[in-house]
């Protein structure tokens, strides 16, 4: 694939990124994680929220001062069922935690470290060069800071393709904007 394109790829996900928002992904992220890895301790919070639910409908029918043994005892599995869940969710919030720290740590090294290392890597190459004479003396701020001149740096390539996508982003927000107004403004 040629530098051109693959740099232009890398700024069009790291902007996809931005656009889904990184909360977005690590909570689909983390679903998914749960479902594959079948969690014991979410399989066991599931579990313990319906037996506790199940305990305290049983509780809420049984009259404290007719039955109060039988009370006393619910009561007791209610407050240790409970105690069990704050438990069980402090567990599974740091799990989350832990997660969320790769994710995100993930999510940076494939999106902006990425860019850096192909910025760096590539950094004496051309992405392509220009027609001699287009911008005159300019043409050395294209070619800015390691590539030949004449030609269009990496870093350059990278701010221009930034560019254009989230103008491409702001055409795309206009158009629905618009048509959104326009079904409101008619009906």
């Amino acid at each position: 694939m040629s530098l051109l394109i693959t740099i232009f790829l890398l700024v069009f996900i790291t902007q996809l990124v931005s656009w889904i928002g990184q909360t977005v992904l690590l909570e689909l992220a983390y679903a998914l994680y749960l479902r594959l890895t079948r969690s014991a301790a979410f399989a066991r919070q599931q579990a313990l929220k319906s037996e506790i639910l199940a305990t305290k409908s049983e509780l809420l029918k049984t009259s404290a001062q007719d039955q109060f043994a039988k009370w006393a005892k619910l009561r007791r599995s209610v407050d240790k069922g409970l105690a069990d869940l704050e438990k069980l969710n402090s567990q599974i919030a740091s799990s989350k935690s832990s997660f969320s720290l790769k994710f995100n740590s993930a999510i940076w090294i494939l999106t902006t470290g990425v860019q850096f290392v192909v910025g760096w890597w590539y950094r004496r190459q051309p992405v392509f060069y220009l027609p001699e004479g287009w911008f005159g003396p300019l043409a050395w701020w294209l070619a800015f800071p390691f590539a030949p001149a004449g030609s269009v740096s990496v870093g350059v390539w990278q701010m221009a393709c930034k560019r254009v996508v989230v103008l491409g982003e702001r055409v795309v927000k206009d158009l629905t904007g618009e048509s959104l107004d326009y079904v409101h403004v008619s009906s």
